[in-house]
């Protein structure tokens, strides 16, 4: 299969690796150098793009796919304000493939934070806290991760209806995330439900960027040739 990377940074270079290594053709790579590359022939003759940026450009590359009607796989997060315009271009023939965490390995932990949410909504003495840690250069606080991780616990769990950066004032219904930014940790997330005699912990760590450029290889083989709006719970179906 024959595909472009939008953003050519250390998650660019991994997602490059690992599709070779699966046996595809990286026929266009669009960086800062390039930005205007989207409506060339080698750009345009991808099955898919894979997209790796920044926030401030995420939204603008993505129109600029669908103006070629090229299928997008989004690993980008801090955007996401911006998803009725993406999903109103869905609904109007273009495909895009939206993962908060492409990790085979997080998509699990997603579904396991939801059960554990269910179970401990019957068991108010526990409160729950998150903390989220990544590498310096990462833009976004908290991760889109932790976002979905929060959602995941609030949809769940009666006594929270909201999120909220850790501030030290966060009231009794808001769910606390502590979102650290340090040296080059690829990613950990944890989730804490604390009593008076005990802590129940989950927590993903991920080694490297490799599970999650694998992911969105993954993803995007399963986008070529769909249309719409597509997510890891489409893909895994758990």
């Amino acid at each position: 299969m024959k595909i472009a990377l939008i953003g050519y940074g250390k998650m660019g270079h991994e997602i490059e690796q690992i599709a070779i290594s699966r046996g595809h053709e990286i026929v266009s790579i669009i960086d800062v150098n390039n930005p205007d590359d989207f409506t060339t022939e080698a750009f345009q003759s991808a099955a898919v793009a894979i997209e790796f940026t920044a926030p401030s450009v995420a939204l603008e590359n993505y129109r600029k796919c669908f103006s070629v009607n090229m299928p997008v796989v989004a690993g980008t997060t801090g955007w996401l304000d911006n998803m009725p315009e993406i999903k109103e271009a869905c609904a109007n023939g273009n495909t895009f493939f939206y993962a908060s965490n492409f990790s085979l390995g997080v998509n699990i932990f997603f579904a396991l934070n939801k059960h554990l949410a269910k179970i401990m909504n019957n068991f108010p003495d526990y409160d729950v806290k998150m903390t989220e840690i990544h590498h310096i250069h990462k833009l976004d606080a908290p991760s889109g991760t932790a976002i979905t991780l929060a959602e995941g616990v609030i949809e769940n769990i009666e006594r929270k209806n909201k999120w909220a950066l850790k501030d030290g004032s966060n009231s009794s219904n808001e769910l606390a995330i502590e979102a650290l930014r340090e040296g080059e940790v690829p990613g950990y997330h944890s989730i804490i439900y604390e009593s008076a005699v005990d802590t129940i912990t989950i927590t993903h760590d991920a080694k490297s960027r490799k599970g999650f450029a694998l992911g969105a290889v993954i993803a995007a083989e399963f986008t070529a040739g769909k249309k719409g709006f597509l997510t890891m719970e489409d893909m895994l179906k758990f």
